[in-house]
């Protein structure tokens, strides 16, 4: 498998290249953002590693012009933590955020569960089988969503999150189970992710947001009609 590692700061380029290759990966290097979109055009990578803030192009800019060709597995790397540097970069459809100074060790970890969970995915629904709520019609082989009759942009992970829980419509779910079978039993990472997906989805959703009820020390259900 070959990774992008997209710093502008060689010296991290060099730490992740270093641990990356002692798991046995290959590696590919680039210093902006402009540089990654260039090499992601004339190559497709199993997973990217970018950094936020870097000359010329930014990571979120980046990402956002990779993601109109390409699903290919992104992990960002930002010195900046709060809620909403994470939004930004899930709404772009990032698969994890990993705020700076990290552990390399770490980050293979977290390398290593995102490329496991986007093999396996979610199960698919069987072919044809579609949902309609109201004006909102979730269509589980063409994977799209529509209310009267315009289409959702979703992120993959939104997708597979609001596929999941209407599959489960009227069942309460915790969070433990949303993250074990959304994510997959070797996520790595905290359940403030999936917090920040479903606050995503219900923005996506509009005025069928409240179909999602949180459930105060349990997790989420999506409500029946």
């Amino acid at each position: 498998m070959t990774l992008l590692i997209v710093d502008d700061e060689a010296r991290i380029r060099d730490l992740i290249r270093k641990y990356a290759a002692f798991e046995g990966y290959n590696v590919e290097e680039a210093s902006n953002g402009m540089e990654a979109i260039e090499k992601c055009r004339q190559k497709n990578y199993d997973l990217i590693i970018m950094d936020v803030m870097m000359p010329e192009l930014d990571g979120f800019s980046a990402c956002r012009e990779i993601r109109r060709k390409s699903q290919v597995p992104v992990i960002m790397l930002s010195a900046r933590g709060e809620e909403y540097d994470r939004i930004h970069g899930f709404e772009l459809g990032i698969d994890d955020y990993v705020v700076k100074p990290f552990s390399p060790r770490e980050l293979m970890m977290r390398v290593s569960a995102v490329l496991k969970r986007t093999a396996a995915n979610v199960p698919a629904a069987s072919d044809g089988e579609r949902v309609t709520i109201g004006d909102m019609v979730v269509d589980f082989a063409a994977r799209q969503v529509t209310i009267k009759g315009e289409k959702l942009s979703l992120s993959p992970k939104e997708y597979d999150l609001l596929f999941y829980m209407v599959r489960n419509r009227g069942i309460a779910l915790t969070r433990e189970k949303l993250i074990s079978d959304v994510w997959g039993y070797d996520f790595f990472g905290d359940d403030r992710t999936l917090d920040t997906h479903i606050k995503l989805l219900r923005k996506s959703l509009g005025e069928y947001a409240d179909k999602i009820t949180t459930l105060r020390g349990v997790g989420y259900r999506f409500e029946k009609d």
